[in-house]
């Protein structure tokens, strides 16, 4: 019973990984060889967590964004580039909004400090919100219609595809060991969602909410990012480039969008506007701004600032690979005392190398009245500094 309750928490606290994420608007160009992203804006410029973009109506998105360290839900207008955040939980966070079919209200899931996760409604204009699916750890959710939720969820230790029927007040789990993608089909009663049964490759698979009769509609390999063109071309994220998959003709994906832009890194989510004229995708923060960031942190010797963007498994090595010392609590445990009592600490960049997911720094260094020259390797994963190697 423990390790149960421990795996349930575990995945409640990791279903929305904080990492430095920024959410990006593009047109959708049609051209005579397909498509091409045009006009590329980061609507969120936050130095946190930005993420689950959704298209309110023609001229407002919204998406979660982290102030003060709590997550709400902020809304952006596309026409005058203002945002504003349209809730305050002062004891929780706000995920995955989306506005509720025939109505202005937004729905969230939240997240409260206490580990309480639950689906909640908000009011747009005066934020007051009321939960709408009690005892259910509703993680990923999408509305089938205004009465009918379809929505991956906590059940057990592991994440299950539900019908949630509000007038009625069910839940129906219709599938196990699914993924966080959950759309409706366009020009359909059906919604799709990604199957992992098979964990050699993940299926993309359609629901029919009424029936309950599920089909297979391709497979995605290990990608489970995905939505719908309104013409029915379905669109899969993987790294840096954005696929596309007919699933009326095509054998296998071909190539959408593909970015040597340093600020799209590793795209996931990726939401289409109701013409098919507008995307917006989620990426990672560049290699550069998170090596950055530390650096900062660290000639300001301010060590909150500089352990932000290292995640809580860093691996620490000397060059080639003797590793020193692993986990965020060591590395704050040997800077925190050396950024006090160095007072002309102070690291000047010589020269950066970025390649990919790495960033190769040298140094000028000078601490206790002496400088020196180092070479520092950081290495990133899942938008943040992953492993350090020093030479």
């Amino acid at each position: 019973m423990k390790k149960l309750t421990f795996l349930t928490l575990f995945i409640a606290t990791t279903i929305f990984c904080q990492t430095n994420t920024e959410v990006h608007i593009f047109d959708i160009i049609k051209t005579e060889k397909g498509y091409d992203l045009k006009n590329g804006k980061n609507i969120s410029n936050n130095a946190a967590y930005d993420n689950q973009p959704y298209f309110y109506d023609d001229n407002h998105v919204i998406f979660a964004s982290t102030r003060d360290k709590e997550t709400d839900i902020v809304i952006y207008n596309l026409e005058h580039n203002t945002k504003r955040f349209i809730s305050d939980t002062k004891n929780g966070s706000e995920y995955s909004p989306q506005r509720i079919p025939k109505s202005n209200d937004i729905s969230a899931v939240r997240l409260d400090k206490d580990g309480l996760q639950r689906f909640y409604q908000y009011n747009f204009k005066t934020q007051k919100n009321k939960e709408l699916i009690p005892d259910v750890k509703i993680a990923y959710p999408n509305w089938f219609d205004k009465k009918t939720i379809i929505a991956v969820a906590i059940i057990n230790g592991s994440l299950e595809l539900l019908i949630c029927d509000l007038k009625k007040k069910t839940t129906i789990s219709v599938a196990k060991n699914v993924g966080r993608s959950v759309h409706r089909i366009p020009n359909t009663n059906l919604m799709s969602f990604i199957s992992k049964e098979n964990k050699e490759s993940w299926l993309l698979k359609s629901l029919n909410p009424v029936t309950k009769e599920i089909k297979t509609i391709a497979s995605l390999k290990l990608q489970e990012d995905v939505t719908w063109l309104p013409n029915g071309l379905l669109l899969i994220s993987r790294g840096n480039t954005i696929y596309k998959f007919d699933p009326k003709k095509d054998m296998s994906p071909s190539l959408f969008f593909s970015s040597i832009d340093d600020n799209l890194n590793n795209i996931s989510r990726i939401a289409v506007n109701s013409d098919g004229t507008k995307l917006m995708l989620v990426a990672e923060a560049s290699p550069e701004y998170l090596a950055q960031e530390q650096l900062d942190g660290y000639n300001k010797r301010d060590i909150d600032a500089f352990l932000k963007p290292y995640a809580k498994e860093v691996q620490v090595y000397r060059f080639p690979n003797t590793l020193e010392y692993e986990g965020i609590e060591n590395m704050r445990n040997r800077y925190e005392s050396y950024f006090e009592n160095t007072p002309d600490l102070h690291c000047e960049l010589i020269k950066r190398i970025v390649h990919k997911d790495q960033v190769i720094d040298h140094e000028l260094v000078t601490a206790n009245g002496k400088t020196r020259k180092a070479v520092a390797i950081y290495t990133m994963k899942n938008g943040k500094i992953a492993s350090v190697t020093f030479l």
